[in-house]
């Protein structure tokens, strides 16, 4: 009968959010609402500008779009609901409501590997291959791409959301985070992330590495400094992108467990989830000309 109890049919999940501590709830409140803010806004600046600006039409830019709206649509799955637990008391979450955000927030993040795996692979085109460039990332090849990368990010969370929800949830139900993770039994849950997140990331990792392997045996090819440089320089923002994403998802998954895990896995999550999709246009403009002169030409625009 204590068994059954235990597993009796949950409407609603509580999420425990970041802190319990009345004096820090306000100051992250008004902190996460300003990380929030500049993410939209040079996120969704940075769609609009590659968008309109004649500069910025190249394959490149049109994935560099792609990923700004990601980490747009990224952060707003989770930074709504991060601030109505830090300002509200009852911090529940209904169960669709919580399989909806875990849905949209693994297709985003894995949409995201698989969109930086392109990009890595449009830059080997572009160095290695320059004279098959044009002909081979084409437009429709890049949409395909693009597309590819949402459909993969789907599949995934689809395993992963309808394994998690179809197994009981033991009283008390709640989650010990800011949103929804899987709450059902903590192994079954384990092996899956493991097993599904170890062959996404495998999978991309590997693809990223072999790209630049390729581009730096071209690089080291070029007789001049200032060539060597000038190639390299294309990929120096999205090596640190990828770098920045993986190695937190990594820190994340496959780290070792310590004691104090939770409050380990809390920082890393923030860090991603809604620290990181704001770093994204500023590491990918900050030493872009092209995209420095395109944001001039587009304020003074008359």
């Amino acid at each position: 009968m204590a068994e059954e109890n235990q597993t009796e049919q949950v409407t609603e999940l509580t999420l425990v959010g970041l802190t319990d501590n009345p004096r820090l709830q306000v100051p992250l409140f008004v902190l996460f609402l300003f990380i929030y803010f500049i993410t939209l806004a040079g996120n969704l600046g940075m769609v609009a500008l590659i968008r309109s600006s004649s500069q910025l039409q190249s394959p490149m830019y049109f994935f560099l779009s792609n990923l700004s709206l990601l980490d747009a649509c990224y952060s707003s799955v989770v930074a709504p609901r991060t601030f109505m637990n830090l300002l509200m008391e009852k911090k529940t979450i209904s169960l669709a409501g919580c399989a909806t955000q875990l849905f949209f927030f693994i297709a985003f993040g894995t949409a995201e590997c698989f969109l930086l795996t392109a990009m890595a692979y449009d830059r080997y085109m572009a160095i290695c291959n320059p004279l098959l460039y044009p002909a081979v990332m084409s437009h429709r090849v890049c949409i395909l791409l693009v597309a590819s990368s949402y459909v993969l990010g789907l599949l995934h969370s689809s395993v992963h959301t309808d394994f998690t929800f179809s197994l009981p949830f033991c009283r008390p139900a709640e989650v010990d985070h800011f949103y929804c993770d899987s709450c059902p039994d903590t192994h079954v849950n384990r092996c899956l992330i493991f097993s599904l997140a170890g062959l996404v990331e495998m999978v991309t990792i590997l693809a990223v590495l072999v790209s630049y392997a390729f581009i730096l045996s071209a690089v080291s090819k070029i007789r001049s400094a200032k060539g060597r440089r000038k190639a390299f320089s294309t990929c120096t923002s999205h090596l640190a992108g990828v770098t920045i994403f993986h190695g937190s998802m990594l820190a994340l998954n496959f780290r070792p467990r310590p004691s104090d895990t939770l409050s380990t896995d809390k920082t890393f999550a923030v860090f991603y989830s809604l620290v990181m999709p704001m770093l994204n246009p500023l590491i990918y403009s900050f030493r872009n000309m092209e995209v420095k002169n395109a944001l001039k030409e587009f304020l003074t625009w008359k």
